[in-house]
């Protein structure tokens, strides 16, 4: 989107939440009535301090609000009362954004940890707090169990959140809610999408794309950062270290989390075959806005599809691709998928570069609009060039008016400008682009936090916010991020003045702000307790709950863009114009973009606890001239050695091979061994390469280069196929099948195919064909088999082995299935699951109603369903239709699913029918 102003973005997100106050809170009786002008909240004590926690071995200043133009005495005293240290402040004198004659104190010199500390100076106390690194590290978890309850389609479990929080799943289609699982268009497109799960945007229930978008990334680029970063804390986002379903699944939680939220944002895919196919829908939620308060499973409205984006489009190929790095070895079947539907919603938004979301579309939830999409098409072009090194991709980085970092020269970064996430893949994911490329995106990045660092210690309340006075909707979300910049800077240089920065900002979040407020639920003495959210709604309902600890208020908001704000805090400074109310949406909402920030934060505090680590700022020494082998050298690749380099501060932590062709330089491998093979060189042509070593703080050191020639009379280079698409199977019998897949392509021609049965790691050639399908034959009833393909060109390569294909013979006896069709997929936790069915009718007559069974194979039960009625006698298992949804077309179809327990292994159900009939 464009770098339109903050005050745009926040009259986008003020239609969300003034339409609810016109329309929801009506219908709830909380009508917000035209407010008697009130006194502003009250500042409290005139010491301010981080009420929660500073750490050991970091800066500890407090804020002091005095008229005094000279130092006054101070005094700190520890939980008995004891003075501990002691000292005089200094006058910092008028602040602009508080409107406060302030001091500060700075007592970093006493470090012993505790807890129940009071600063005092002029006969007042703080709140009292603690010299601790155990707060922010808890920090670290309850911002990210931030996303877990805020999921859409599935319980809250009080296993992972308590009793107070637990609710019912929302959105699934059991009444009274119509749920998510069959959404239609609010403006006709002729089929409706299962857009279940994800995560509830903010106070309100409604999911969208592009605020989902950057959410998704901050949490899987948290984890991407620890891969890349010497010294960071991987293992503390592992899995098992957050408390979610899938803590025991054997993938990271953290990026578990974010899975939950790209599955849905996978779904609001337009599917092949359709008008717009490839492009995203910018967002969904109800067709009015959602009455406050009401709980997710209670919400009994129509839910609608919002027209497709580009920039939806265009957020969903960036998280997507960056999503399929991070599982490719994890999940490759995910990963495949990710990266498939990245790719072809980027080739759609190529196509369709002008589909901007409608600024007036602003009924029942957030408009969400801009008028450009520049920096989404950056972005977009980074993360797929990150994860495929593709020439095409590269190509558009390139050329694209921001690179190198030229987005952070206008602001950061936030859900409108996101420009300069693509920046922060580039300078921390190894690439192929020039490292003098790499190095000015990070200059770029150093710079930005440069600013924003002088801005935050010109300030009495540290706050490293945009330029101006002016503090916009969700000023605490953007602070966040800009201290994400300072946290990258100090990762980029190891300067300890960006560190110092990043613990400044927590210090204003927790308390060290004229208000005394601290903005993360559960965190200080005075903790926002009444966010704007329909389940978070105890001021409102005294059986709801208050905000959850780590929940993160968007904070002051000098526009004051909602009635309560406007009543309340008329004439405010910017950084007092907040109240912590559920009414006052324009400062005290809620929202997934917020607490992303927060949680990337967070996460970095906590591993930078401690002392501050020696800054290495010497170079590692310099690699051997590489040496060509000879005998690994050919007409079109060279095998290339080097004596290692040596760094005895921070360590190697790789090195680049580099090709020179005059002026322009290209990273062709990243390893960390000294050895590598360089490929794609063409015959008879010479060849510079050079080898630049980096160490663990990024600095780095070049070779002397190595000229070469690869060899002549070059005979005809011949490459293998393309790998086959995944199989497909169909008509499957007591005895056979059908697989068909997505044909090879080859530069001498795609001889055929092998089609190969999968067991344990042994392969072995079933079948063969000329052609992109085979019927099997003479397979044994009632049985599993797991099948894949390779292609073989004529000059007998072959290709790589697809993914697998499985599926399960009828027993013997019984009737080939003719008119349905069911497909069936399971996500397995513990000892849970969840499990999605589609049935579709085959035949040529309609269905007017529809009875499933089907038989577990082992002790699975089914705990909650939705979308239909479950009954289960053993492990016999019969679902009838919903009213809406028992009317199923010739050709059509539905979906349906179910939460269930198991023990052992979840193996996929059998015997699945549809009114009696067997079914594929």
């Amino acid at each position: 989107m464009s770098p339109t102003t903050d005050r745009d973005r926040g009259l986008l997100r003020r239609r969300s939440a003034g339409l609810a106050v016109a329309a929801a809170l009506a219908v709830s009786g909380l009508v917000a009535s035209p407010q008697a002008a009130v006194a502003a909240p009250d500042p409290g004590s005139p010491v301010k301090v981080n009420q929660v926690a500073y750490v050991p071995g970091v800066a500890k200043v407090a804020t002091l609000v005095s008229s005094s133009t000279a130092p006054v005495a101070w005094t700190l005293r520890n939980a008995a009362g004891t003075v501990v240290a002691s000292g005089r402040s200094t006058v910092k004198g008028a602040d602009a954004l508080s409107g406060d004659s302030t001091h500060l104190i700075d007592f970093s010199t006493f470090d012993t940890p505790g807890s129940g500390y009071v600063l005092s100076a002029e006969n007042a106390g703080s709140y009292p707090f603690d010299i601790s690194a155990d707060p922010v590290k808890k920090l670290r978890y309850d911002s990210l169990a931030f996303f877990y309850h805020q999921r859409s389609g599935i319980a809250i479990d009080a296993r992972y959140v308590g009793s107070t929080y637990a609710r019912a799943a929302g959105h699934l289609g059991v009444a009274p809610n119509q749920g998510d699982t069959s959404v239609p268009c609010r403006q006709s497109c002729g089929y409706s999408l299962d857009v279940r799960g994800g995560w509830y945007d903010a106070g309100d229930q409604g999911k969208y794309v592009v605020n989902g978008g950057i959410a998704t990334w901050q949490l899987q680029n948290a984890y991407e950062r620890t891969l890349h970063v010497a010294g960071a804390d991987k293992a503390a986002l592992g899995d098992g270290t957050m408390a979610i379903p899938e803590r025991t699944n054997g993938a990271p939680d953290i990026l578990d989390e974010a899975r939950w939220e790209l599955e849905f944002l996978l779904r609001m895919q337009v599917p092949a075959g359709r008008t717009d196919a490839g492009m995203v829908h910018h967002k969904m939620h109800d067709e009015n806005w959602t009455a406050l308060p009401t709980i997710p499973a209670q919400d009994s409205q129509r839910r609608v599809l919002s027209p497709v984006s580009t920039a939806a489009t265009l957020n969903l190929a960036a998280v997507a691709a960056q999503a399929s790095r991070l599982w490719k070895t994890i999940d490759p079947t995910f990963s495949a998928k990710a990266l498939a539907a990245a790719q072809s919603a980027y080739t759609a938004a190529q196509a369709n570069p002008n589909r901007i979301a409608s600024a007036n579309d602003g009924t029942g939830g957030g408009a969400y609009s801009d008028s450009s999409v520049t920096d989404e098409f950056y972005w977009a072009a980074a993360e797929l060039y990150a994860t495929t090194g593709s020439d095409t991709y590269r190509a558009d980085v390139t050329g694209s008016s921001l690179y190198k970092g030229r987005s952070f020269a206008q602001r950061g970064y936030d859900w409108g400008w996101t420009g300069g996430l693509g920046d922060t893949t580039l300078a921390l994911v190894p690439n192929g682009l020039p490292s003098s490329d790499v190095a000015a995106t990070r200059a770029a990045i150093v710079t930005f936090a440069d600013a924003a660092l002088a801005r935050a210690t010109s300030q009495a309340y540290p706050a490293p916010n945009n330029a101006g006075s002016v503090y916009y909707w969700g000023s605490n979300g953007q602070i966040a991020n800009n201290a994400n910049a300072l946290a990258l800077a100090y990762d980029f240089t190891g300067q300890s003045k960006y560190r110092t920065g990043v613990y400044a900002a927590l210090d204003y979040f927790q308390g060290r702000n004229p208000l005394n407020q601290s903005y993360i639920a559960g965190y200080g003495e005075k903790a926002v307790q009444n966010v704007h959210h329909r389940f978070w709604a105890h001021q409102a309902d005294a059986s709801l709950p208050i905000a959850p600890p780590g929940s993160f208020s968007g904070g002051p908001n000098s526009e004051l863009q909602d009635p309560i704000a406007a009543a309340q805090l008329a004439g405010c400074a910017p950084q007092k114009c907040f109240v912590d109310h559920i009414e006052a949406y324009s400062v005290n909402e809620v929202a997934i973009n917020w607490n992303s920030a927060l949680a990337w934060l967070a996460t970095w505090a906590a591993e930078h606890t401690g002392a501050a680590p020696a800054v290495d700022t010497t170079p590692p020494t310099v690699p051997g001239t590489p040496l060509v082998s000879v005998s690994g050298m050919n007409f079109t690749s060279a095998g290339l050695s080097w004596t290692a380099s040596t760094d005895p501060e921070s360590g190697i932590a790789g090195y680049d091979v580099v090709r020179v062709a005059g002026d322009s330089f290209e990273v062709v491998a990243t390893t960390t061994a000294t050895n590598a093979t360089v490929s794609r060189l063409q015959p008879a042509t010479s060849y510079t390469y050079v080898i630049v070593a980096r160490n663990g703080a990024g600095l780095s050191s070049t070779s002397a280069p190595v000229t070469f020639r690869t060899g002549e009379d070059v005979p005809p280079v011949d490459t293998p196929p393309t790998t086959p698409g995944t199989p497909v199977a169909s008509a499957v019998t007591t005895t056979g099948a059908t697989l068909t897949w997505t044909a090879s392509t080859d530069d001498t021609g795609v001889a055929g195919y092998d089609v190969l049965r999968v067991s344990g790691g042994t392969s072995t050639v079933v079948a063969m064909s000329t052609t992109p399908t085979v019927t099997l034959t003479g397979l044994t009833p009632g049985t599993d088999h797991v099948l894949a393909v390779r292609a073989r060109d004529t000059a007998g390569q072959l290709s790589s082995v697809t993914p697998t294909v499985a599926f399960r013979t009828l027993p013997t006896g019984t009737t080939p299935p003719g008119t349905c069709a069911v497909t069936y997929s399971a996500n397995s936790w513990g000892s849970g699951f969840t499990a999605s069915i589609t049935l579709t009718n085959t035949g040529s007559t309609p269905w007017t109603s529809w009875n499933l069974g089907f038989t577990f194979a082992g002790d699975q039960k089914v705990t909650q369903g939705w979308s239909a009625s479950y009954s289960q006698t053993g492990s016999a298992v019969t679902v009838t239709n919903a009213a809406w949804n028992g009317s199923v077309p010739a050709g059509g179809s539905t979906s349906i699913g179910f939460n269930g327990s198991y023990s052992g292994t979840n193996s996929v159900p059998t015997g699945f029918t549809v009114n009696g009939a067997p079914c594929s």
